[in-house]
């Protein structure tokens, strides 16, 4: 079978963003559950003082269940590469090849909003080059850690084109489904790199930690937007297939609060 992008078609794999939001023991619990329902990974934001630290969050919920893990995503303006390629590299180690390191510029300002100083477009790209190229140095040759980049403009996908394994495309609020489909086939026609989808929006509902809980989801509907999946199970997973059929996304990613719901979608369709 063969996407629109001429390319063969990858076999699904969902991940879920499970911020701790609660205790301790509901967040474990949230994480088994995750785990059991076929989830691939369980994956945790960026996101200094507001959330324990991720490198050790992702260590616990790799060593209770047999999930792969990963960063969504690591802040290029707020990391320094080497220290952000040692983590990667040492979570690599640690969970026995499960670690996947997602990695992206940053929302636009969040260095200001922390207290520290703004850092340029530029400079972000070029801290996301050299935190893979650091990694990749650690690594040496008997380990690959999976590097997910996300990105949006031109030079961003060229980057990730040089140093990713896969992709997922920061959509805005005026990407249409068409304008996006154009986009993507056109980076897909270049690489058979793995292409993954953020889902921030199932129904009318946001998932915490994956957009701002002030998201116009109207707009979004009106757009026919992909960051935004059905909330029933049986058109979320026709949806999906529909998107890589006519896209070639193959790498779906939900928040946790809908982990349990597409819990039968996950089992109808991982590996597939």
């Amino acid at each position: 079978m063969n996407d629109r992008t001429g390319r063969a078609a990858r076999p699904f794999r969902f991940g879920v963003v499970a911020p701790i939001l609660s205790d301790l023991p509901t967040w474990r619990d949230r994480v088994r559950r995750i785990a059991g329902s076929g989830y691939s990974t369980l994956l945790m934001p960026d996101v200094p003082t507001w959330q324990p630290a991720l490198g050790p969050t992702l260590a616990t919920a790799a060593a209770i269940t047999d999930l792969r893990v990963g960063s969504w995503v690591y802040a290029a303006a707020l990391r320094e590469p080497s220290s952000t390629a040692w983590e990667a590299h040492s979570l690599s180690v640690l969970t026995e090849g499960r670690f996947e390191m997602g990695i992206g510029a940053g929302r636009p300002g969040i260095e200001v909003e922390l207290g520290r100083p703004a850092v340029s477009v530029a400079e972000r790209r070029t801290r996301m080059r050299d935190t893979v190229a650091a990694l990749r140095e650690f690594d040496g040759p008997d380990l690959h850690t999976p590097v997910v980049m996300a990105v949006s403009g031109p030079k961003s996908q060229a980057l990730a084109l040089d140093v990713a394994d896969a992709v997922t495309f920061v959509l805005s609020l005026d990407d249409d489904r068409g304008e996006t489909t154009t986009r993507v086939r056109d980076f897909a026609g270049r690489t058979d790199i793995e292409l993954a989808q953020h889902v921030a929006v199932v129904g009318d509902r946001v998932a915490p930690f994956m957009a701002p809980p002030t998201l116009d989801t109207a707009a979004l509907h009106a757009a026919d937007s992909l960051v935004v999946l059905p909330s029933d199970p049986a058109a979320a997973a026709e949806e999906i297939q529909r998107r890589r059929e006519e896209i070639g996304l193959s790498y779906f990613v939900i928040g946790a609060d809908f982990a349990d719901t597409f819990a039968p979608v996950v089992a109808k369709l991982a590996g597939q």
